[in-house]
């Protein structure tokens, strides 16, 4: 590998998302889609400027980038919080997923589908693209009920869609007259438990040994030494790193009486792996994948659209959201990037006979939702934010 062109191109990147930032305050367009843009322009699909080594980078980045993330949304999951919005947060993300699997699966299923292809899809619908939603958050500069709202369904989310993907994976497996349990039961006491274990036995020591150096001291040398070794461990056993991640956070913030800074710390390194993050996810994408979705994917979108605002209001309903806010609540979760596709390819991986389709549809549907996703989330938090009085 060449080092110069390696600090070269992350040069250009970090400066390219200074840019960006700028043309976003700008535009009102979101620095999220601003940078996936530009990643498909200077990416293989257009231009072919990223070096073919830089490319390669993407998994790994895109993994740091996404558990320091997941560790700052669990980190917000406080017990006064729970306390205050936990109804709203549990009624809204649960109903979102819920009813987009629901609208989805049936959706495809009244057009006369594959069912197969009806119940993987409604299994990927669920998902969300925290690092994305989160961004758009924290360019927006708005606080509130909604916010917080916003955050804790986005930590959750993924929790919930990996439940409802595995039940819908299973009930694939038994459609080709596979083993639905071992499936089922792999995703639960894996990925799920394991995630929820694990982030348990790094969070609880790292709770009471973090920021106990004297005052003045950084603490971002353990912060990430924690956020790394959750994740490393997940990874390693199998388990969602983006679970175990964020209940790693939200058992430091809920123990560790003593400080908050690591997540202070985190906040102010995260940035600079979003910007490759985003550009390289950019890069990664096949635009010709879009000439692939054909009607299953258009109908994929449209459904999941309905879906996500249906799920929204009706979790918001229920929850006590006020009307604005339930209203655009399903906007603000439109986004859909990395871990849609993680699903992909386990359904790809499942359903070999299937693979190129799937990963073609959930390809070309996943730069629909990249690039759209935050513009929704922005439009629904200006909104809100517009319809409050002011100062809150």
């Amino acid at each position: 590998m060449d080092h110069s062109q390696v600090l070269l191109t992350l040069g250009g990147f970090l400066l390219a998302g200074l840019a960006l930032d700028a043309l976003g305050r700008r535009t009102r367009l979101p620095r999220v889609t601003l940078l996936v843009l530009f990643g498909i322009i200077v990416g293989p699909s257009s231009l072919n400027l990223i070096p073919l080594a830089a490319a390669e980078w993407y998994p790994l980045v895109a993994k740091i980038a996404l558990v320091m993330v997941a560790f700052l949304l669990g980190g917000r999951l406080t017990r006064s919080v729970i306390q205050k919005d936990g109804r709203r947060i549990l009624g809204v993300s649960v109903g979102a997923v819920l009813l987009t699997a629901a609208t989805v699966g049936a959706g495809l299923w009244i057009l006369g589908f594959d069912p197969l292809y009806c119940l993987v899809f409604a299994g990927i619908s669920t998902a969300t693209a925290p690092a994305a939603t989160e961004d758009v958050v924290r360019s927006s500069g708005f606080n509130g009920p909604f916010i917080t709202t916003l955050r804790g369904a986005v930590a959750i989310d993924d929790a919930w869609a990996l439940i409802v993907f595995s039940l819908l994976l299973a009930a694939g497996h038994m459609l080709n007259g596979s083993d639905a349990a071992a499936s089922v039961g792999h995703v639960v006491l894996v990925e799920i438990c394991g995630a929820i274990l694990i982030g348990i036995a790094i969070g609880l020591p790292a709770a009471y040994l973090t920021g106990r150096l004297k005052p003045g001291e950084p603490s971002l040398t353990e912060a990430l030494g924690v956020v790394f070794l959750c994740g490393g461990l997940a990874l390693g056993f199998g388990a969602s790193y983006l679970l175990a991640t964020m209940i790693c956070g939200a058992v430091i913030a809920n123990l560790a009486r003593h400080h908050t800074r690591p997540f202070h710390e985190i906040e102010s390194i995260e940035w600079p792996f979003m910007v490759v993050f985003f550009i390289l996810a950019g890069a990664s994408l096949q635009i010709e994948a879009l000439a692939a979705i054909g009607l299953i994917g258009s109908a994929y979108v449209v459904l999941r659209f309905v879906g996500r605002v249906l799920g929204g209001w009706l979790g918001g309903k229920l929850a006590g959201m006020n009307p604005v806010e339930r209203y655009w609540i399903g906007f603000a979760l439109m986004p859909q990037a990395g871990v849609a596709m993680g699903m992909a390819l386990v359904a790809a991986a499942a359903f070999p006979e299937q693979a190129q389709s799937i990963l073609a549809i959930a390809i070309g549907t996943t730069i629909i939702f990249e690039l759209i996703g935050p513009i929704f989330t922005q439009m629904a938090i200006s909104r809100v934010a517009s319809s409050q009085p002011a100062g809150n």
